[in-house]
């Protein structure tokens, strides 16, 4: 191949980068890069850029920052306040409570001010920083879960009382935060904060993924797809396998006192609490990690005039899991219905909103039923 046809190349080449850059970046460009040499400031028409959709966006995600904000700042609250919650299945709940405090307050606020400006005009530093935040998190919550999961199932179907001290839990809630770090870190270091140049005097700031090597093997790709796996699939696959044998063996639990049965009707409705938190987290991101992987496997997707709002709206939906959660706890479960109502009545101890819950109280029941029996 002589010169000519070399630098016939690169320019294709180079044609082809900017077309894959627009149609990742601004995917309302309707005309093509071809015919905008005349128009310095190109018109971009996908959905986002109207007023109407940009206001609904802005109400959906401070409705859920707010929500999430709260919700998870009092679910930690109550777990380190009041000493009869801290459980080791609460300091895991906590842990899910810090993981969605992260996404509320770190990544949401930074996602929505790029949904609307159509660039990153957030520097350098948030660009490597945000997306690993939430990479992280959503690790984190899923590791977690399967952690509550595989201890209910020990302690449930095989009749053991969980041997888990609260000083292995904060180690295996520190293991969970290291290996989350580790396998959400590709998500801060193959990353590029440029200025990319659509058209002459037309430049934007993209902050995207920069992946090693131009060969036959797709690294996003494989990255992303491995992740679906290890994040999505397997763990709600364990979940799934867990739940289903201990909803089993506590449906076929047959009691042999008044006292067991009040302590199996309480591990039922503890269980039917999580298996709730489960389902949502399995729901809200279906539609987002569906959406990425058909994005993955098929280039095309990304030619689609409304892929920002599409991607934007399953992204709204994955992140309704972040406050979610303590809506559950609240409605479902009454130590922490009583745990909320004494935070916000600013109480110490949560027997001065329910008596039942202080031990004396518990003492005398328990005498009581002894002497009946």
């Amino acid at each position: 191949m002589g010169p000519m046809g070399v630098l016939s190349e690169e320019n294709h080449t180079s044609e082809v980068k900017m077309e894959l850059y627009t149609r990742l970046y601004l995917p309302g460009l309707t005309t093509p890069l071809s015919e905008l040499a005349s128009d310095p400031k190109p018109e971009l028409k996908d959905s986002t850029n109207l007023v109407e959709v940009q206001i609904i966006l802005i109400i959906a995600y401070c409705f859920i920052i707010l929500l999430g904000v709260v919700g998870n700042s009092l679910v930690i609250h109550v777990v380190v306040k009041f000493k009869s919650m801290r459980t080791v299945t609460n300091f895991f709940i906590a842990n899910l409570a810090v993981a969605d405090l992260l996404v509320n307050t770190l990544c949401l606020p930074f996602t929505l001010v790029y949904t609307l400006l159509g660039e990153w005009k957030l520097g350098p530093v948030l660009c490597h920083l945000v997306p690993y935040a939430q990479g992280l998190a959503v690790h984190v919550s899923t590791v977690t879960l399967t952690v509550i999961a595989l201890d209910r199932h020990r302690c449930i179907v095989y009749h053991l009382e969980s041997k888990i001290s609260k000083r292995i839990s904060f180690l295996i809630i520190g293991v969970a935060w290291a290996i989350s770090a580790l396998l959400a870190s590709p998500l801060a270091i193959f990353r590029e904060y440029s200025l990319i140049e659509i058209i002459p005097d037309f430049k934007i700031v993209v902050c995207s993924e920069k992946w090693p090597g131009e060969g036959q093997l797709n690294y996003g790709t494989i990255y992303s797809v491995s992740m679906l796996l290890i994040q999505y699939v397997f763990p709600l696959a364990i979940i799934s396998y867990a739940y289903t044998r201990i909803w089993t063996k506590l449906k076929n639990h047959i009691s042999p006192g008044a006292g067991n049965d009040s302590y199996h009707q309480r591990r039922r409705k503890t269980t039917k609490m999580l298996v709730c938190v489960v389902v949502v987290f399995a729901v809200s991101w279906l539609p987002f990690h569906t959406f990425q992987l058909v994005s993955d496997i098929d280039s095309k997707v990304l030619d689609l005039k409304e892929y920002k709002l599409i991607y934007t709206v399953f992204h709204v939906i994955a992140m309704c899991s972040t406050f979610a959660n303590p809506l559950l706890y609240g409605w479902m479960n009454s130590n922490y219905r009583t745990a909320f109502l004494a935070a916000f009545q600013c109480e110490q101890r949560l027997d001065s909103i329910h008596p039942e819950l202080s031990g004396a109280f518990k003492a005398k029941k328990n005498l009581e039923a002894k002497k009946n029996h």
